[in-house]
């Protein structure tokens, strides 16, 4: 496969990054992109020279989330039943793609990480983060919970309810606080330290890396992470059934920037960060 949005590369010995390449529109992840990088990433669990993968962004940002000029539906990269929830069903689907990787999967994080970006980056083994990266789904606020309902497994009922309250972002210092994330680094410093770490788990032969990850995930599966998570798609769904998503949906229909930045202007945040005062 030719890749057109994203690049591959090997940075160090036994590691393969693989970098999402559309930094002017903030790495949208559009299902050609998503396409290219599950190709990528199982050819990487499959090539003997590579022990772990790193999935970074582009430009300024890791990625703003899911790309809602396009349509979902068409071209997914792997087949997902039809019908109502096959949305959500599908990006769940592609999050336990890459947890049943055999080899270790790091999200190097910076700038916004909102919400399919924040799906994908919960879906690596290890995440570390920019201390000024923006973590969050401020979807919450105008359409509906996330597709993956990630956040109580990874953060605890508290400070999920908050955010999904609220639909306000974390810091990467609050990320790595809540348990979002591994560390939070200096941005300048954030690809050095993760190159570093990846060659550490990559000092493990993949035979054995395999059984510590799976290790990992059967003790979630047992807490019911798999039936949580999945369960959650039909809730989502159901969302979007609602009058006020209804209506979000038609102004996106009309403009999807005005749409995005009516959602926030009340808020302060994202793209209307310092416009509420002024």
């Amino acid at each position: 496969m030719e890749y057109s949005k994203i690049i591959v590369d090997e940075p160090r010995p036994m590691v393969r990054r693989i970098t999402l390449n559309r930094p002017d529109k903030r790495n949208p992840l559009s299902n050609e992109l998503r396409g290219q990088m599950f190709h990528a990433l199982e050819a990487a669990d499959q090539d003997a020279d590579v022990r772990v993968t790193v999935i970074r962004g582009a430009g300024s940002c890791f990625s703003a989330g899911y790309d809602l000029k396009s349509n979902s539906a068409e071209q997914q990269p792997f087949y997902t039943a039809g019908g109502l929830g096959n949305w959500p069903r599908h990006v769940v689907e592609g999050f336990f793609k890459i947890w049943d990787l055999a080899k270790p999967v790091i999200a190097q994080v910076h700038g916004y990480c909102l919400a399919g970006g924040t799906e994908l980056a919960t879906a690596c083994d290890l995440v570390y983060v920019a201390d000024t990266a923006k973590i969050g789904y401020p979807v919450v606020r105008a359409i509906s919970p996330p597709d993956n309902q990630f956040y109580p497994w990874i953060v605890g009922l508290r400070r999920a309810m908050e955010l999904m309250l609220t639909g306000d972002h974390m810091s990467g210092t609050e990320a790595a606080e809540s348990g979002f994330a591994n560390r939070a680094f200096a941005e300048e410093e954030l690809e050095e330290r993760v190159l570093g770490i990846a060659e550490r788990v990559a000092m493990t032969p993949t035979d054995l890396q395999q059984m510590n990850k799976r290790a990992v995930h059967r003790q979630m599966d047992a807490m019911g992470i798999r039936a949580g998570i999945r369960a959650g798609t039909e809730m989502q769904q159901l969302a979007t059934f609602t009058k006020t998503t209804q209506a979000y949906i038609a102004e996106m229909r009309k403009g999807l920037t005005q749409a995005l930045s009516k959602r926030d202007e009340a808020f302060g945040d994202y793209r209307t960060a310092g416009k509420r005062d002024g």
